[in-house]
């Protein structure tokens, strides 16, 4: 018997738009996902996949919608997946009450604190229960695997990556917080998720991982796109940490900087088929 609910299904260039909800053991609530099928999918042929982490205030529905990302993914046979952002209805104090901290903010990890470490563990849910319902339930091939993410999303893309080399064989970003440690976001969340020793807090920085590698992780290359016309680049997100920490290590990336383009998806829809070809043909070569 399926663990899956399907909540609705759309037929979307020639594929299916599902959404789902599951009861998840790690959260210890309900969850929601996003997947789409393209057509090579429900015909039975197995495709790469690629996992989309979005940002502050969003959920599993906001890619999907936004992105334009469908057209792409069917045109190229990839499966796209796209979770939500934190859990939801814990209803622990002072969950709801700034859109940077706590429901739809939940940065892809792991708290530690009370009571966030009750239900707030992105990290364990994500590589340890739906990934293998995804290869149990929708038959998606776990060594053609990607992951990438916007925002607080594209933090977390890059630090599952970083952190699960087995799991995620390619990576990239549309204006990651690159350097959460060094961000009044990240910092905020990390106070109240991780508590007050910072040297914990290094397990979810991206540019610290990027330090700490002893070999290069993603020898193919790790795609960043930002727009210079953002207007938390230079509070909030730091890529030249991640850019500093690649270049020291020997790690390949081609970091993309954009005149006039903000942080949203309007910058999003413009280069996401640039990545989706970048996970198309690291994907390919698994």
């Amino acid at each position: 018997m399926s663990q899956l609910e399907l909540l609705s299904e759309h037929r979307c260039h020639g594929g299916a738009q599902r959404f789902y909800r599951h009861a998840s053991e790690e959260i210890g609530l309900p969850m929601r996902f996003s997947v789409y099928l393209p057509p090579q999918a429900l015909a039975g042929e197995n495709c790469p996949a690629l996992m989309f982490l979005a940002g502050l205030t969003c959920s599993e529905e906001t890619f999907m919608i936004k992105a334009g990302a469908q057209a792409i993914a069917a045109r190229e046979g990839m499966i796209l997946i796209a979770p939500d952002t934190s859990p939801r209805n814990a209803n622990f104090p002072g969950d709801n009450e700034s859109w940077d901290f706590g429901v739809a903010a939940g940065f892809y990890l792991d708290a530690t604190e009370q009571p966030w470490c009750r239900h707030y563990r992105m990290h364990s849910y994500l590589t340890k229960e739906l990934i293998p319902l995804l290869i149990t339930e929708l038959a998606v091939d776990a060594q053609r695997l990607g992951i990438m993410g916007h925002s607080m999303g594209g933090h977390g893309a890059l630090v599952l990556a970083l952190r699960h080399p087995e799991l995620f064989k390619s990576v990239s970003a549309f204006a990651p917080i690159a350097a959460p440690i060094q961000s009044p976001w990240g910092r905020k969340a990390f106070s109240a998720y991780l508590g007050a020793d910072q040297t914990s807090w290094e397990n979810y920085d991206a540019s610290a991982l990027m330090q700490a590698q002893s070999s290069v992780p993603f020898p193919e290359g790790i795609l960043i796109d930002q727009g210079l016309n953002d207007p938390y680049l230079a509070e909030q997100l730091h890529p030249e940490l991640f850019a500093l920490a690649c270049k020291n290590l020997g790690q390949p990336l081609n970091l993309r900087q954009h005149e006039g383009y903000d942080h949203g998806y309007y910058f999003i829809t413009s280069f996401i088929e640039e990545h989706l070809l970048h996970h198309k043909k690291q994907l390919s070569s698994s």
